[in-house]
């Protein structure tokens, strides 16, 4: 549980930074400092002012790009409330401070670093895929001496566990890679990978990391659902993955004893459309008995995906098989689009052109009825949800978790 693991106070946070973040290896460098986006917890502002304070002096140029993937875009103002920097600062001390968006759909903005190999992706994803899959990044990495990631590691629907090299595939990819290995993460399963150290997919992003030309670092870290930091990691991102995904395992799984009929998964503010408050989803995936309702409430949630929502209303939500099953019909489809689908949606079965899903996925959220049904998922009023009502109802068979998307629940 996640109580057992002790966490880090702020001046405890920028004292590990200034005895970890080794200055040597980043004196005169031109510096580019990846981050998430908004949607994962993270204290952004404690950690990147640390670091700025222990680089500034040292570099020849610190930037900041966000790994987007394929999330919308960030204006100014809203990089400088991820990163804790106020109007006044950033036109005083961090005026010189480049701040970026990944562009994934600008193949002006992408460099081509090579290829996967049919051999490569057969031998790493033991034949479920064999296809020569050309590796795209954000073209600005050649303009610095050093990349280094900074961002949290928890359990992944697509790779395991998230972070490291994951920053830069699909943080700052091209869609190919990116569509390649989710619907790879697809084939296996989101309750097939999640929260799995070793995966294939971890294997395909860590080999297309290592096509990159500059200098990888990576500053990983554990953070609690209230944001507190439970260990920081610097070193390769390969490395510092490492040691965060081990101690991401002990600090966001929660084993319960037996599966429950009914799960009200609450969406945290910071997930604002559905395309990442399916983390409602996959985190709880383990713990739904068969035949069981996984109610995602979002009461603030109206898309469904700024980028992909017109693409996911054309396919709807269902399970693996409902598309491999039929392949002619979604072939043109992106397939980190039916990745997502079936994600959210969750194992199943399509058989003589009926689809049968093992859990019952419901939206109570900002999205209507007619739309929940147009896209293959359940609708409820969230006005008629008392979420206090599913409280401490465990022994019932009934589950409340009120910020849902980044504890994983396995069954002991």
């Amino acid at each position: 549980m996640v109580h057992s693991v002790p966490t880090l106070s702020a001046p405890q946070v920028r004292q590990w930074i200034a005895d970890h973040l080794p200055v040597e290896e980043f004196r005169d460098q031109r510096v580019l400092l990846i981050v998430p986006d908004g949607t994962r917890t993270a204290p952004l502002p404690l950690l990147f002012d640390a670091v700025f304070q222990q680089l500034r002096s040292h570099v020849s140029q610190l930037d900041v790009l966000v790994a987007l993937g394929t999330h919308p875009p960030l204006n100014e103002r809203q990089m400088c409330r991820l990163l804790g920097i106020t109007e006044h600062e950033r036109v005083k001390l961090f005026a010189t401070v480049g701040m970026f968006n990944h562009e994934w759909d600008d193949p002006e903005s992408l460099l081509h670093l090579g290829r996967l190999s049919a051999d490569e992706t057969r031998e790493i994803s033991g034949g479920l895929l064999s296809e020569h899959v050309p590796v795209t990044i954000n073209s600005r990495v050649t303009n610095y001496d050093v990349l280094l990631v900074l961002g949290p590691v928890f359990p992944h629907e697509v790779v395991g566990f998230s972070g490291g090299n994951k920053y830069f595939f699909p943080g700052i990819a091209g869609a190919e890679i990116l569509n390649f290995f989710h619907w790879l993460g697809a084939l296996i399963t989101n309750a097939g990978i999640i929260g799995v150290k070793d995966t294939p997919v971890r294997k395909v992003v860590d080999r297309a990391a290592a096509l990159i030309p500059v200098e990888r670092r990576c500053l990983a870290f554990v953070v609690s659902p209230a944001a507190e930091i439970h260990g920081m990691f610097y070193g390769s991102p390969e490395s510092a993955w490492s040691q965060a995904a081990d101690l991401s395992a002990r600090v966001h799984i929660i084993r319960v004893p037996k599966p429950f009929r009914q799960v009200l998964s609450c969406a945290p503010p910071m997930y604002d459309e559905l395309w990442v408050a399916g983390k409602c989803m996959y985190k709880l995936e383990p713990v739904v008995a068969d035949g069981g309702e996984l109610i995602i409430y979002a009461p603030h949630l109206t898309e469904i995906s700024v980028t992909h929502g017109e693409l996911i209303r054309q396919v709807g939500y269902h399970c693996r098989d409902y598309f491999t099953s039929q392949w002619d019909r979604f072939k043109h489809i992106p397939r980190g689009v039916l990745a997502h689908s079936t994600h959210v949606r969750g194992q199943g079965a399509f058989e003589n052109g009926v689809e049968r899903c093992r859990v019952q996925v419901t939206l109570a959220s900002g999205l209507p009825e007619t739309l929940c049904r147009e896209i293959n998922l359940g609708y409820r009023d969230p006005e008629s949800i008392d979420v206090e009502s599913f409280a401490n109802r465990e022994d019932e068979g009934v589950l409340l978790v009120h910020k849902a998307g980044e504890m994983l629940y396995r069954l002991e």
